[in-house]
């Protein structure tokens, strides 16, 4: 299915189906060589018939600025962005937030339009999204996230939306995430969900948990975070935001812990960058069968390691 840009959305029509020349696309992150979002994009581009160009744009640890806007000065359209970098976009585009990216505090698309650099958070609506796609049922369910970063910034507001009746975020670094709380607490006013915060020690608290979110980018070491046991209730959905051909550490972490069903966050990726490719192009495309394609290139990929 293909989705006329509703009215209303965050973003513009920079680019319409079947432009004559292509726009130019990327996502930057550190690193960035792993990501399929061009493979995605690609995907999206053949059915919707939208002509685009889209590549990796790895920047430096200490370089995100003047890489985006590099790429902006040569005629870039567009940016997804990824670790470390989304509350650095966030301020770049800072005078020009959706009301997503604005109670985020986080930016993962950022597009150019008349002259400006204007920002919108994608990651929710691809998280509920998938989750709703798993089975989840999120109207009063308690929640763990854990990680207190850009990802995580980029959930709360829309796991709220869906009706979470209890988020609480731990962290590595617990200051960290009582920040995040606060901050969300603060710029939303909302009373409901109740959300806590703690430390990954503090995990238990509240818990048993209906959905448990991994945040974190430890997947991407091998490793998952140092979370106690006990963290599911019957039923329950483990998620990790990365993903692979093969279970993630925190995945199997999650199974041994009794999580009903564990799942990677391939599914989000699909769905956020519908609706960046949404905001960029006018259309929203199908997500089922780019998730399915992909899917199936990551089992082949691996089968001839």
């Amino acid at each position: 299915m293909i989705e006329a840009h509703p009215a209303g959305h965050p973003g513009p029509r920079p680019r319409s189906a079947g432009a004559s020349s292509p726009g130019r696309y990327a996502v930057i992150g550190h690193p960035v060589s792993h990501s399929r979002s061009p493979r995605i994009h690609a995907l999206f581009g053949e059915q919707t018939g939208v002509a685009l160009e889209y590549g990796l744009l790895p920047a430096p640890e200490d370089g995100f600025e003047a890489t985006a806007r590099g790429f902006f000065a040569g005629g870039g359209r567009g940016l997804n962005v990824t670790v470390p970098f989304k509350q650095e976009a966030w301020t770049l585009a800072a005078a020009h937030l959706s009301e997503r990216a604005r109670l985020a505090g986080a930016v993962n698309t950022l597009w150019m339009l008349d002259g400006a650099l204007h920002g919108c958070n994608t990651d929710g609506v691809g998280l509920v999204a998938d989750l709703r796609r798993l089975g989840a049922e999120l109207a009063g369910a308690r929640v763990l996230l854990v990680g207190a970063g850009g990802a995580a910034r980029g959930v709360l507001q829309p796991l709220a939306e869906a009706g979470a009746a209890r988020i609480h975020i731990v962290n590595r670094t617990a200051p960290r995430a009582h920040t995040l709380a606060a901050e969300w607490l603060r710029a939303t006013g909302a009373t409901t969900p109740t959300v806590s915060a703690g430390a990954l020690d503090d995990a238990l608290l509240g818990g048993p948990w209906d959905v448990v979110i991994n945040a974190t980018a430890s997947s991407l070491g091998d490793a998952a975070p140092a979370l106690p046991a006990g963290l599911y209730a019957p039923g329950a959905l483990a998620y990790d935001m990365m993903y692979g051909a093969q279970p993630t550490p925190f995945m199997r972490q999650a199974d041994a812990d009794g999580a009903a069903l564990a799942a990677d966050g391939l599914g989000m990726l699909v769905g956020q960058a519908a609706e960046s490719f949404l905001i960029w192009h006018g259309v929203r495309p199908d997500t089922a069968p780019v998730l399915a394609t992909l899917r199936q290139e990551l089992a082949q990929a691996a089968a001839v390691r």
